[in-house]
């Protein structure tokens, strides 16, 4: 029987703040199974996989990557929370659970996309959501992927094969209208041409 080979460690980096605060979550993560820890305060970030954070740290110029974020926090403000969304927030850990197996188990947990949400936040996420719906996108006729319902359903059926009379057909539009969707949709997100805006779209689950 042919032995299974381990996995490979999670890279993870740390940020804080309280520079105390940061040196005892990086004793906490040192030498642990399944963990490479990136230990420098300001490089290597944008290698990591997951980047532990503390809430009050500043999320804003975390470097674009695909790492995924766990947040510690108690009571995080509606602000910081959305920060972390855009960050990647995955995994948020209240700071009197943040011991050492469940901190483990969080990074695990997020490097895997398992998201861990406690209903407090998860329940303000969605307030601020419809909030967001009621009172930005919905007068706009967006949605929360950024593009219109039109801009959606062209996009939809582009990706299924059709030509522009096929579109304005099936939407009943007219066949101007379609390609003035798409002008504009393709003006607004700088894209190439229509196959690239089909690609963005699968790209992003847009549609």
């Amino acid at each position: 029987m042919r032995a299974q080979q381990p996995r490979p460690a999670v890279r993870v980096a740390v940020r804080a703040a309280d520079p105390l605060l940061r040196a005892g979550l990086l004793v906490e993560l040192r030498g642990k199974p399944g963990v490479e820890l990136i230990e420098s305060a300001t490089d290597g970030e944008d290698q990591a996989d997951v980047v532990v954070a503390v809430t009050g740290s500043d999320l804003t110029d975390l470097p674009p990557s695909p790492a995924r974020l766990v947040l510690i926090a108690d009571r995080p403000q509606p602000a910081e929370l959305w920060a972390a969304v855009e960050r990647g927030l995955v995994v948020l850990v209240p700071r009197g659970e943040a011991t050492t197996p469940r901190l483990l188990r969080a990074i695990a947990d997020a490097h895997r996309g398992r998201g861990d949400l406690p209903a407090e936040q998860l329940g303000l996420l969605l307030r601020s959501l419809s909030r967001l719906h009621e009172e930005t996108l919905a007068p706009r006729d967006l949605t929360l992927t950024g593009l219109s319902r039109r801009e959606t359903d062209v996009l939809r059926l582009l990706a299924d094969g059709m030509d522009t009379g096929e579109i304005a057909a099936a939407l009943a539009y007219s066949e101007r209208t379609v390609k003035n969707i798409l002008h504009a949709l393709l003006a607004r997100l700088g894209l190439r041409n229509r196959t690239h805006a089909v690609a963005h779209a699968l790209r992003h689950g847009l549609i």
